[in-house]
């Protein structure tokens, strides 16, 4: 018996020492002291050992287990570090290459001009509020003094969900929420996308708009234009500025915003068609009938709205020409900015 403990003993040292990965090495463990091991079935065989041997054998096999787990542990130890200098090596840095800069993101450019609008109305003493984009016939027309056989009601412009749903064409739905919900003074800008059936390098199926309101006692056409020049000079500098009269079935009277081209500097090229006048947005004085339909009383109160296309300021501000170069995510396109 003791024989056979010496000779397990040396096997399974040997087997130990020859593994070459931590998988083989996993193997010997098993075959020699896992629970169906050698040196394992030997402990067990003891009943079978004459009583005056037993304690010399058990201090054997006990002694050549510890021997051998001893050897595995240390084996296990010598295979963990072979396997961290290969993959060192494999992994080696140099250190004297030269290093590179993480590349920085940049806030998008209609992102930066939307900021910017805020940051002119919120310093006015506006505040900002947003609306849903899917809105209903009543908020997105009717409210507004668009009748049934306007020209804005057509399938060409107005993606249409059902009947009465629809994406929203302009921010102002947001303005009549507003002020069906508060009573006057209302001070508001709702920038957000709005959605049209139109494509083309001035024109995109969405875009984004920032409609303001100014409802109290006493508003004048005088405060309207005071306020935009206002916005006017912030976003494009000292720039001459002009109004035309215009129609839109939610103000009377109404008006349109030039400022002067900001590539000839009024002398005419392409891009004002030789007029020396870019147009900005539209604007005008709320039409008594809107104020009728959120419960206001159009003969105590007055007011101004405007709208204006984030993509039309920002294509004016840095003379980009066509629209779609927003939405591509060209990266040489975006550095810019």
């Amino acid at each position: 018996m003791q024989d056979r403990i010496a000779q397990v003993r040396a096997e399974a040292l040997a087997a130990v020492r020859a593994a070459r990965s931590p998988e083989e090495l996993e193997q010997v463990r098993i075959r020699y002291v896992g629970k169906k091991g050698e040196l394992t079935q030997l402990l067990r065989g003891m009943g079978q050992v004459p009583p005056e041997e037993r304690p010399v054998v058990g201090r054997l096999v006990n002694e050549a287990r510890d021997a051998v787990e001893a050897e595995l542990a240390a084996r296990q130890r010598e295979l963990a570090a072979a396997a961290l200098e290969t993959r060192l090596s494999a992994e080696t840095i140099d250190v004297t290459l030269p290093g590179w800069a993480p590349v920085l993101g940049r806030r998008h450019p209609l992102t930066q001009v939307l900021d910017e609008i805020k940051r002119v109305f919120t310093g006015l003493g506006f505040e900002v509020v947003e609306g849903p984009e899917i809105e209903t016939d009543w908020y997105n027309f009717e409210a507004l003094n668009i009748p049934q056989d306007h020209p804005a009601r057509d399938l060409q412009d107005t993606f249409f969900i059902t009947e009465d749903i629809l994406l929203r064409t302009q921010t102002s739905p947001v303005q009549i929420r507003v002020m069906e919900a508060q009573k006057p003074p209302v001070r508001i800008i709702a920038p957000g996308k709005v959605f049209r059936v139109d494509a083309d390098v001035t024109h995109s199926p969405m875009f984004h708009q920032v409609e303001g309101l100014y409802v109290d006692e006493g508003v004048t056409f005088g405060e309207l234009k005071g306020t935009l020049s206002i916005m006017a000079r912030e976003l494009f500098g000292q720039r001459p500025v002009r109004f035309r009269p215009s129609y839109f079935p939610f103000t009377e009277p109404s008006a349109e915003m030039d400022i002067q081209c900001i590539i000839c500097n009024g002398a005419g090229c392409r891009v004002c068609k030789n007029e020396g006048w870019l147009e900005i947005l539209g604007s005008g004085m709320v039409h008594p009938q809107v104020l009728r339909n959120v419960g206001y009383d159009p003969e105590h109160v007055s007011g101004f709205a405007f709208g204006m296309g984030v993509e039309r300021i920002a294509m004016l501000k840095y003379g980009i020409d066509d629209i779609r170069l927003f939405f591509e995510n060209d990266i040489r396109f975006l550095r810019q900015f």
